[in-house]
């Protein structure tokens, strides 16, 4: 059995020296350091990390004076919630009832949950998962069975988790079919579970914080409702599809609060104006992610008070690339060339975030690699739709894409007509975003917006890596795969950052995506809501918040 350490990883003093010499920040030094097991409190400690004289967000919290009471109403879509461990979005609901095993912050930083720690292995690909000794709201203890109940579940093919993209890599067999070895998930004890990887994998704790990896009770056989069993600080007491769902608070969770007495997600629709004019009015007390357009509106409303965040959020318009035309490579090049990002960007975005490059690694990622930019070249473009065989151009069919947020309509609009100087044409299909959502990863052409991941590789595997249930654009590339393994297992970010570059190079001349921007993100609250910071994935830390007045 493997102990807890009495000495620091390998990679401690590299990390310690990079921090000294300033070639890390002391963010970065504070999420790799956690990463390899490294208490949080050890890691503020070694980096000193100060604010006015305290420390960032550790002493701030314990200082916070959250009041208690009230019920919190948000904006939310109320989507389906049956099976939290094939979420595709939405899960808040969820995340009220119950707990995952980390979470990472909205500095990036990882922080232990219902794991109260974890060692590391200086090959980096033994994880030993030290539980935190709590109860489900049943009464029941929570042990290391229901830890390797959920894991198996999730790398089980049969179940359709996303989370088999992001640990497919080191879990699973070159199949993707079953675990690579009997003991891959071993039960060490009752509070203790080690995961046993076949390659070495840096974020294994940012992974289980993947929405999608939360922790049910095997007792529910992986469905989820009222009445459903958790660890979480709420219990979900009524759910109407669509309309509705009413948390009430706990007196007995495990992770302090929750200050609120409940909590209830308001569906309005598709319409951000609905929202807003709900925010005005009162009738919610915020919206957890604003449309841009919307902003400045937001900014004028009394009472109000807007968070934002720099984050990895954005939206891809892919081809199926088993399909006919995007199984030529060079027809899916043409149309990331007939784009100019800065300006889809503009008009998309109103300028509220950056450019980005057709690769999905964004410059937030401390493992993003630059190359040049990406530019439009209309006459590149068209050679290479000539050279496909289509020199008086092609017809892709239609876009399939949902109106809410309003920025991806305006985004697939503006690429559609950038596409015609080039001679590609296309179709617009608008539909409902729960009828998008039924169909995200079988449209022959699609566009999709995915969210805010703290490492530039971790959206790699779940979007693109061979045979996963999220790879919408059915891209599968030997040599890809390959090299995200490799960069996987890189502690150092500098060094990694070389092989993310790869991967970019690889994304940019053969890629799926056509990906001209980065979106910022916000969110409006009443200025009531105490506790309260922006998450770059738009999660909320509702046990965390508190209402005044």
């Amino acid at each position: 059995m493997m102990k807890r350490r009495d000495k620091e990883h390998g990679s401690m003093p590299v990390l310690k020296d990079d921090l000294q010499e300033g070639r890390i920040s002391r963010r970065e030094f504070l999420r790799y350091a956690t990463l390899l097991g490294v208490s949080t409190t050890a890691a503020y400690k070694i980096a000193n990390v100060v604010n006015n004289g305290e420390p960032l967000l550790m002493q701030a919290a314990q200082a916070a004076n959250i009041p208690k009471g009230g019920v919190l109403k948000v904006a939310y879509r109320v989507v389906d919630i049956d099976d939290p461990h094939t979420y595709a979005w939405g899960s808040e609901v969820f995340r009220c009832v119950g707990d995952y095993l980390t979470r990472t912050d909205e500095d990036g930083v990882t922080h232990p949950a219902l794991v109260e720690s974890w060692d590391v292995s200086d090959d980096i690909r033994t994880w030993t998962l030290n539980l935190r000794k709590c109860k489900w709201h049943s009464g029941r203890d929570f042990v290391a069975d229901d830890v390797v109940w959920n894991l198996k579940r999730v790398l089980d093919p049969a179940t359709g988790s996303s989370v088999l993209g992001l640990m497919k890599g080191y879990m699973m067999n070159d199949e993707g079919t079953a675990l690579w070895d009997a003991n891959a998930i071993e039960k060490v004890d009752d509070h203790t579970v080690r995961m046993n990887l076949r390659n070495a994998n840096v974020a294994i704790p940012e992974h289980l914080f993947h929405y999608p990896m939360c922790i049910l009770d095997p007792d529910d056989g992986g469905k989820f409702g009222v009445g459903s069993n958790g660890t979480g600080g709420f219990d979900l007491v009524s759910f109407d599809l669509g309309q509705k769902a009413v948390m009430k608070a706990r007196n007995d969770y495990w992770g302090g609060g929750p200050y609120l007495d409940g909590v209830e997600f308001i569906d309005l629709g598709d319409d951000p104006s609905a929202e807003m004019a709900a925010l005005a009015s009162g009738q919610v007390h915020g919206i957890y992610a604003g449309e841009v357009s919307q902003l400045d509106v937001y900014k004028g409303l009394p009472g109000v008070k807007i968070y934002q965040a720099a984050t990895a959020q954005t939206g891809v318009l892919r081809g199926q690339c088993d399909t006919a035309p995007f199984n030529d490579p060079r027809i899916r090049k043409a149309m990331r060339l007939a784009v100019d990002p800065r300006q889809a960007l503009e008009v998309a975005h109103r300028g509220v975030g950056a450019p980005a490059e057709h690769h999905h690694v964004a410059p937030v990622h401390p493992d993003y690699h630059e190359l040049p930019f990406m530019e439009r070249d209309i006459a590149g473009a068209k050679q290479l739709l000539a050279e496909a065989g289509y020199p008086d151009g092609i017809h892709v069919g239609d876009v399939a894409c949902k109106p809410d947020p309003a920025w991806e309509i305006l985004a697939v609009q503006y690429i559609v007509e950038q596409w015609k100087e080039a001679g590609i044409t296309a179709d617009i299909n608008v539909m409902p975003s729960s009828e998008y959502w039924g169909i995200w990863t079988k449209a022959p052409l699609g566009f999709t917006g995915w969210t805010h991941r703290p490492l530039g590789f971790m959206v790699l595997g779940l979007a693109y890596r061979s045979g996963v249930p999220w790879n919408e654009s059915k891209f599968a590339d030997p040599e890809f795969d390959a090299t995200l393994t490799k960069a996987e297992g890189i502690v150092d970010a500098r060094e990694r950052s070389k092989v993310i570059g790869k991967l970019e190079s690889i994304m940019q001349e053969r890629g799926p995506l056509v990906q001209p921007i980065w979106r910022g993100a916000y969110a409006a609250w009443t200025e009531k809501l105490v506790g309260v910071r922006k998450h770059p994935t738009d999660y909320m830390n509702l046990t965390k918040w508190g209402l005044s007045g």
